[in-house]
C-alpha cells in the first residue's frame, strides 16, 4: 500500500434518496435490490482498494466498476423506450439508470480519487489507440 492511512482511501457509497423517492409505492423490493447492490459494489471496491499497492492501482480498480456502472445505465436506458412502446412504465429501468449515474457522481466526490480516476481513463483511451485527433 502507499504511504496514505486508510483513513485517507476511505469509500463510501449509497443510494440517493431521490432514486428511492422515485419508485412507485410498490417499489419496496427494488429499493433493497439497490441497496444490496450499492453495499456490494462498496464492499468489492473497498476491498480492492486496500489491497491496492497504490492510488494509481486503487484507480484502476474504480476505473474497472465505473465501466461496468456505465454499460449497466446503457442497458436500462435502451429499457425505456422499449417499454414504452408495450406500454410499460420504465420506472423502474430510469430508477436503475439513474443509480449507477448517481454511484458514478460518489466515485468521483472522493478527493483522493477523482484524479485518479481521470488519469487511469485517459491512459486507458490512449492504451487502447484511440486519440483525440483521429
Amino acid at each position: 500500500m502507499s504511504d496514505e492511512t486508510d483513513t485517507d482511501r476511505e469509500l463510501s457509497l449509497g443510494v440517493p434518496r431521490g432514486v428511492l423517492e422515485s419508485l412507485p409505492e410498490d417499489g419496496s423490493n427494488a429499493a433493497a435490490d439497490m441497496k444490496e447492490a450499492v453495499a456490494g459494489l462498496e464492499r468489492s471496491l473497498t476491498e480492492a482498494i486496500d489491497d491496492a499497492e497504490s492510488d494509481s492501482e486503487a484507480a484502476s480498480y474504480a476505473v474497472d466498476a465505473i465501466e461496468h456502472l456505465e454499460e449497466r445505465m446503457e442497458t436500462y436506458d435502451g429499457f425505456i423506450p422499449e417499454l414504452r412502446a408495450w406500454g410499460q412504465s420504465p420506472i423502474y429501468a430510469i430508477a436503475w439508470r439513474n443509480l449507477y449515474a448517481e454511484v458514478i457522481a460518489q466515485l468521483y466526490e472522493h478527493e483522493w480519487l477523482a484524479a485518479q480516476i481521470d488519469r487511469e481513463r485517459n491512459y486507458r483511451l490512449v492504451e487502447d489507440g484511440i486519440r483525440f485527433g483521429d
